[in-house]
This record gives structure tokens, C-alpha cells and sequence, in this order.
């Protein structure tokens, strides 16, 4: 699943789209963009997503709201 989700990032990452992190205590040659994607992309039609970290499972959902929830 982590494996399908990392994928889907990396195809759905719209370069254009993308910031450049700064960071005013180092100088780097060339700063790491920030990746960018959109909810319902992650989410998918269910509108729910299931995150390993670490090794303990957290459930990202959409509310009736149409706000992120984020639950272990």
C-alpha cells in the first residue's frame, strides 16, 4: 500500500507546481523543492487513506466538512 501511495506521489508531482524550501541558516547548491499533490489524488475515491509511520498505522480521512482528519 505504501509502495502504490509512493507511487501515485511521485507520478501526480506537478514540477510547476513546486516551491523551493529555504532555509537561511545553510547554503545549499540547489534547495529540495517541497513535493505537492492534491488531497483527493492521496485520498482517492473513498476518500481515506491508511498511513504507515514507524510502524503504527494512522487513518487520513475527509469529513463531511470537506476538512483533513488525521487519527491514529
Amino acid at each position: 500500500m505504501l509502495y502504490q501511495l509512493l507511487l501515485i506521489f511521485m507520478r501526480y508531482t506537478d514540477s510547476r507546481k513546486l516551491t523551493p524550501e529555504t532555509d537561511t541558516n545553510h547554503k545549499t547548491a540547489s534547495p529540495q523543492p517541497i513535493r505537492r499533490i492534491s488531497s483527493q489524488t492521496l485520498l482517492g475515491p473513498d476518500g481515506k487513506l491508511i498511513i504507515d509511520h514507524d510502524g503504527q498505522e494512522y487513518l487520513l480521512r475527509k469529513t463531511q466538512a470537506g476538512k483533513l482528519l488525521l487519527t491514529k
